[in-house]
């Protein structure tokens, strides 16, 4: 087993915290991210050195870059950087607030993106190094509801994806894991909903408020063998583009993607009659 040092945003809860307890456990080095640091007093008095841990907002962009390279200037070395933080936003698009839509963006989107840049450099210079994305099936798949925590996922998704291509010469590897619903705090804890609009109550998109303010669907997937599978994906060469977890996850994108390679294809004929002729 490779010995590595990992820099994870978000560890105080959710996959987070899970992936730090078994990294420190097996006695990996962990640079973790959080907003209150006391949420993570425990793991500091057991794991002294090998738990680095600062106190990060995403929404403060400008934070992010000078964090990151204290990280790698004061561990030496970085092998693995994880985006983890985040939340979701739910709702109606309409019900959300302008603060609401900025905040989830900040956060979910922006927030990964200048992690990811501010790493970069320090990566290419070490000519190695992974970068794990955190996304969902609903970077692959949209329900009624969720509009903007799609938005925030796809976004990140394809960013990812792009830098991917971008750094494989240079022996950076690139993952996206995609969970389904998994029994952290992230549904009936960190999840918000936007303030309710009558009109929508007879809506689809009344199925996610309906779910979050009852709180009693459990989540099928098991936090503790997902976060044993993403941290196993790091000794994987090359790295796996996309990792898959949980069978709801599994079954929602490749429904997703099933329908839209068949609407797809159903159109080739009238996309190739845009093209000009052959030859000129």
């Amino acid at each position: 087993m490779t010995q590595r040092t990992w820099f994870i945003t978000g560890v105080n809860s959710g996959f987070g915290r899970a992936m730090t307890e078994q990294l420190l456990e097996r006695g990996d080095r962990v640079a973790g991210t959080v907003r209150k640091r006391d949420a993570v007093n425990d793991l500091s008095e057991t794991y002294g050195e090998n738990f680095w841990v600062e106190t990060l907002d995403l929404t403060d962009t400008a934070d992010i870059r000078p964090l990151v390279d204290k990280a790698f200037t004061d561990l030496g070395t970085v092998d693995v950087i994880v985006n983890n933080a985040g939340y979701g936003l739910f709702g109606a698009a309409e019900e959300l607030t302008d603060e609401q839509v900025e905040d989830a963006l900040d956060t979910n989107l922006l927030g990964s993106i200048q992690v990811i840049r501010a790493a970069l450099p320090h990566l290419r210079g070490q000519g190695s190094g992974r970068i794990i994305q955190i996304s969902t099936f609903g970077g692959q798949a949209a329900l009624p509801g969720g509009s903007m925590y799609h938005a925030t996922k796809w976004g990140i998704e394809g960013f990812v994806d792009a830098v991917g291509q971008e750094v494989a010469p240079l022996g950076i590897g690139v993952t996206i894991v995609e969970p389904g619903g998994a029994r952290t705090a992230f549904r009936y804890g960190s999840a918000k909903l936007g303030p309710a609009i009558d009109a929508y109550a007879a809506s689809p998109a009344s199925f996610a408020r309906t779910m979050i303010e009852s709180g009693t669907q459990l989540s099928p997937g098991d936090p503790v063998k997902m976060a044993e599978a993403i941290i196993a994906s790091a000794d994987q060469n090359p790295a796996p583009k996309r990792i898959v977890l949980g069978t709801d996850s599994f079954n929602m994108i490749t429904g997703a993607l099933t329908a839209r390679l068949a609407d797809v294809q159903a159109q080739q004929d009238s996309a190739s009659a845009t093209d000009f002729p052959a030859g000129e």
